[in-house]
């Protein structure tokens, strides 16, 4: 257990909501006025975290917050009070989650050591719009014709492991993909070269809240955004109009360039990886 001065501990919950509000007051904003962005709006609607949920730090179960005003913290059922301060208890995580929490770390475990793959160059957004009929942001005009894209991906190795974004291929494009993940096999085809896995890692730190330090789930957020802008700028949108510039993953420059921000965002993405799985390794062991 680490004890945080009041001084410290405040200063943290401060720094967190600077960090995301960049984010959460734009999108909020938005929402007040029935606005949509494609690129940023995927983090608050896909994921299930709301924005309020976001800004909220919490210092984790392994830490203990000094000074009175701590004592905030006691309106939710995670927190309590004892001699040396106020902390999150790992005693009340509840038993009927453990499983969950068990799933979770042996996905992490397993994505981990698994070798990463680079050479999806994005086709999922791609296959989602194989069909002309399923172009899933009608506010979005295509940056290439769509003869042209059903051409290109009809000549490449489609070979998407994730089946969250699997499971959104256009009809005719699922039979080109060379594999087909599913629910029940999730664990065994996830790898760190994936931008969905890497971008899910914010899911599987805002799952396990409060016991999830907050600097966890922030760190994890602004790596997700930074996924989904290379996601959407390899994808066939035109996004210019947004101050997007396309990664045209349609040639070999641009393919260079995709792998080359993959492999650096699967890199920090591994780091918290292993960060996330040591904190759930140790919360289910003192877990009741």
């Amino acid at each position: 257990m680490t004890h945080l001065p009041e001084a410290e501990w405040r200063e943290r919950e401060q720094h967190h909501r600077e960090r995301l509000r960049p984010w959460v007051d734009p999108h909020l904003e938005r929402q007040s006025k029935g606005r949509k962005h494609p690129i940023y709006d995927f983090l608050f609607e896909y994921y299930s975290f709301r924005p309020a949920q976001l800004l909220r730090w919490s210092p984790g179960h392994r830490h203990v917050l000094a000074g009175e005003s701590a004592r905030q913290f006691l309106c939710f059922p995670e927190f309590v009070q004892q001699d040396d301060g106020v902390r999150v208890n790992p005693k009340r995580f509840p038993p009927q989650r453990k499983a969950g929490l068990q799933w979770v770390i042996d996905l992490l475990h397993q994505t981990l050591e698994r070798p990463p793959r680079f050479g999806c160059y994005g086709l999922h957004e791609w296959a989602m719009v194989y069909d002309a009929r399923d172009t899933r942001h009608r506010q979005l005009p295509l940056r290439v014709e769509h003869r042209e894209l059903v051409q290109f991906l009809d000549e490449q190795p489609v070979c998407c492991s994730h089946y969250d974004a699997f499971r959104f291929f256009s009809n005719g494009a699922r039979e080109l993909n060379r594999l087909h993940p599913t629910r029940e096999t999730q664990a065994a085809c996830e790898q760190s070269g994936c931008l969905h896995a890497n971008m899910d890692l914010y899911k599987w730190a805002y799952k396990y809240a409060p016991w999830t330090p907050g600097e966890f789930i922030a760190g994890a957020f602004e790596l997700a955004v930074r996924l989904r802008e290379l996601d959407m700028r390899a994808s066939p949108y035109d996004l210019a109009d947004l101050g997007f510039s396309p990664i045209a993953i349609e040639t070999p420059g641009g393919r260079e360039v995709y792998q080359q921000m993959q492999q650096a965002l699967s890199g920090e993405a591994q780091v918290l990886r292993q960060g996330l799985l040591t904190h759930y390794e140790d919360l289910l062991e003192r877990a009741p």
